[in-house]
């Protein structure tokens, strides 16, 4: 079962996203969100409440599939930042001068998915790319 969660224009930088993010890369879902627990980072906020809304969209889809579903199997298959859209501000300098403020955004995905369906995907990726 693969689950999305994705969250878009969040204030936070791509660059402090991404070192949060490349703490839960490849972990269980369940050891992913007791990392982002205690992480000190303020990114690491947001990005627990999207891997727990990516728990809760597998959930939902495995109900609606009518699978069995166990929290504990899932696994961080993939979480990137990308760029979002960046506020310019501008900031009085001296005489009379402004100074440009860019304020930037981040949209972050977050995948889960149970390690027999990432082994599939890799299986699946390797036999096309061998025919």
């Amino acid at each position: 079962m693969e689950a999305v969660a994705k969250v878009r224009h969040i204030r936070v930088t791509p660059q402090k996203a991404r070192r949060v993010v490349n703490l839960i890369r490849g972990k269980q879902a369940t050891e992913a969100l007791a990392i982002l627990k205690f992480a000190p980072q303020a990114a690491s906020e947001p990005v627990y409440k999207l891997v727990h809304s990516a728990i809760a969209n597998a959930k939902v889809k495995a109900d609606s599939a009518n699978l069995l579903f166990d929290e504990d199997d899932l696994v961080v298959s993939a979480a990137y930042v990308d760029e979002g859209t960046t506020l310019k501000r501008m900031m009085p300098r001296a005489q009379g001068r402004g100074f440009r403020i860019l304020k930037r955004t981040s949209h972050i995905t977050v995948v889960v998915a149970t390690p027999d369906e990432i082994a599939a995907k890799k299986a699946g990726a390797q036999k096309a790319r061998n025919n």
